[in-house]
């Protein structure tokens, strides 16, 4: 790459590995880090950090300008659970961060944009096994809205402006190299924690509550993969349903079980179960795997004994 990319919100869950896997691909100063505060010592020394608020524009106009900026991953939002407390800054956060991007990629600053959209745009109404790629949209959540509607700005932004804008709906997330960011699906990286350190587990959901996840490492690559392909091969500017399994607590408690026998897991649910109710079951992503070759390798037996590997130094 002649020019670089900015990562906005690199200090967060995603964004942390996000920001090792591009360094690793196109050399550390080739990627410059940004988020609102520091963040871990690897990432710190690794190659150029900003303190970047996303929603100041002169901010981030700034460093594009002066680092040559080509591509930017806007990876800073507000999350589900978090952003159920704190609905207008979630709403103010997740959409003027939008639009700062947006409107530098309008304006030619920029060539291209990777935005996150959420399982969290669907919500009660939509078919909870193997939603469609198009399909009803009625969140219920700030979430949610904030990001359904980021879907018809960049789908808007595309057609009016021929923005290069590119984006997936994540599903549930995990990870052993950060910790749980605030989101109602995080329970599922929380439970090996307290699996090694505790052995036994309080869940916030209930144990038949199945939802669509993912290890990192496949989120990782799925991201780079949809920005690395051609502009030919993206012919959905909203945003890709994205799968790889689906479980609930009580599977991932099982699974848990073949590494540690003893475990053990209990259940309290609390508001994060009736954001957890609205989403769906699985998802159908044939879109993504036909239009740019997606697929997923890990399932949940391989994710829990990477995970438990990994953690387990930290708690012996």
């Amino acid at each position: 790459m002649k020019s670089r990319i900015l990562i906005l919100g690199a200090c967060g869950q995603i964004g942390t590995e996000l920001t090792n896997a591009l360094r690793e691909k196109y050399g550390n100063h080739k990627v410059i880090a940004s988020d609102i505060r520091e963040g871990e010592p690897e990432l710190m020394q690794s190659g150029p950090f900003e303190i970047i608020d996303a929603t100041n524009y002169e901010a981030i106009e700034n460093i594009v300008i002066r680092y040559e900026i080509s591509e930017v991953y806007l990876m800073a939002a507000m999350l589900s659970a978090t952003a159920e407390k704190f609905p207008m800054k979630g709403w103010n956060l997740n959409m003027d961060s939008l639009f700062n991007v947006l409107n530098l990629a309008r304006d030619k600053k920029i060539e291209k944009v990777f935005w996150p959209s959420s399982i969290a745009v669907f919500g009660p109404t939509t078919p909870k096994r193997d939603t469609p790629q198009r399909t009803v949209m009625e969140p219920s959540t700030v979430y949610g809205i904030s990001k359904q509607t980021g879907e018809r700005w960049c789908e808007y932004y595309n057609k009016r402006y021929g923005v290069d804008v590119r984006s997936i709906r994540y599903p549930g997330i995990i990870s052993w190299q950060t910790l749980p960011g605030g989101g109602t699906t995080d329970y599922a990286i929380d439970i090996y924690h307290k699996a090694l350190k505790h052995n036994k587990y309080i869940c916030f959901l209930n144990g038949e509550t199945t939802l669509p996840m993912m290890y990192m490492v496949d989120a990782i690559k799925a991201t780079m993969d949809i920005m690395s392909v051609s502009e030919a091969q993206i012919k959905n500017r909203s945003s890709y349903n994205l799968a790889a399994i689906s479980f609930n607590p009580e599977e991932i408690a099982a699974s848990i079980r073949k590494q540690l026998p003893d475990f053990t897991i209990s259940y309290e649910p609390d508001f994060r179960q009736a954001i957890a109710d609205s989403w769906p079951q699985s998802i159908d992503d044939s879109d993504a795997r036909s239009d740019w070759g997606w697929q997923h390798s890990y399932d949940l037996d391989a994710i829990t004994e990477e995970m438990i590997q990994n953690l387990q130094p930290k708690y012996s």
